[in-house]
């Protein structure tokens, strides 16, 4: 690993546990992991549609968006992952790429080999339910953007996602809202929500001038969290962004705090 400190496994395991009970030695299992750093260009693909690979893509910095093509080859762009994702934890059991990896900014990726992964998860039980659930998670997160580009008007599809990732990003207080860096293009936005670049733009512009969201050189301030949310039909439940219940039952907080559904 040729990275400089600090450990890159280190995001990606506070988002395991985040939503997973682990402790200090899976914790240490995680941050000695090896990997292979490699820094991709925008718009190059990581993995490409049917290759087998033999390793895990942890994300570092940057944003990488999964992706379906049909044979004139448009794409659909069906999930996205920022830094501190493994953007295909379920290559480990099934190599075989039927969806595909498109670097959409300047991105840092951590090659993990799949030996590394099935051999902590063997030793570890507790990573092992991590992964496990962190791959529900990604299903989860497909079935809402099937939903979104198949149920929702543009309005509230550029509205949900924008909700997503403001929660995914932990989006913090600023001037102007909530704020988060969000490196994709009205073009990449078109395929995550199935619409035009132009049709993208008039939906993102009509946010802006209902005081919910404006997106701008590739920042995100949400101006009306509340009312973003109404407008997105959003429901964060499918992020599962609380933590398992303690041994004593009682429900560990959900967090980003500011980003919780209801909030001022």
């Amino acid at each position: 690993m040729s990275l400089s400190l600090p450990n890159p496994f280190q995001s990606w395991f506070e988002k395991l546990a985040s939503r997973s009970t682990l402790g200090g030695q899976e914790r240490e299992a995680i941050l000695r992991l090896p990997g292979h750093a490699t820094q991709v260009q925008s718009n190059r693909d990581i993995v490409h549609l049917g290759e087998r690979v033999d390793h895990a893509s942890l994300v570092v910095s940057g944003l990488i968006g999964r992706f379906g093509q049909n044979s004139e080859g448009q794409r659909q762009i069906i999930a996205v992952h920022i830094g501190g994702d493994m953007a295909d934890l379920h290559s480990v059991v099934a190599p075989d790429a039927a969806s595909a990896l498109q670097a959409l900014s300047v991105t840092t990726i951590l090659k993990v080999p799949h030996s590394a992964l099935r051999e902590v998860a063997r030793r570890y039980p507790a990573i092992a339910e991590a992964f496990w659930r962190e791959s529900v998670v990604d299903a989860a997160v497909l079935a809402e953007w099937v939903v979104n580009v198949g149920r929702r008007d543009a309005r509230t599809r550029a509205a949900h996602l924008l909700c997503e990732m403001a929660c995914r990003y932990e989006a913090t207080d600023s001037d102007l809202g909530l704020s988060f860096d969000f490196p994709a293009t009205q073009v990449h936005l078109a395929d995550m929500m199935a619409l035009t670049a132009v049709h993208v733009n008039r939906t993102l512009k009509a946010l802006r001038d209902d005081g919910l969201a404006n997106v701008r050189k590739r920042t995100v301030h949400i101006l009306d969290w509340n009312g973003i949310v109404a407008a997105g039909e959003f429901d964060p439940t499918y992020l599962q962004i609380a933590k398992p219940a303690n041994d004593n039952g009682s429900r560990l907080e959900a967090r980003p705090r500011s980003l919780q559904v209801g909030s001022t």
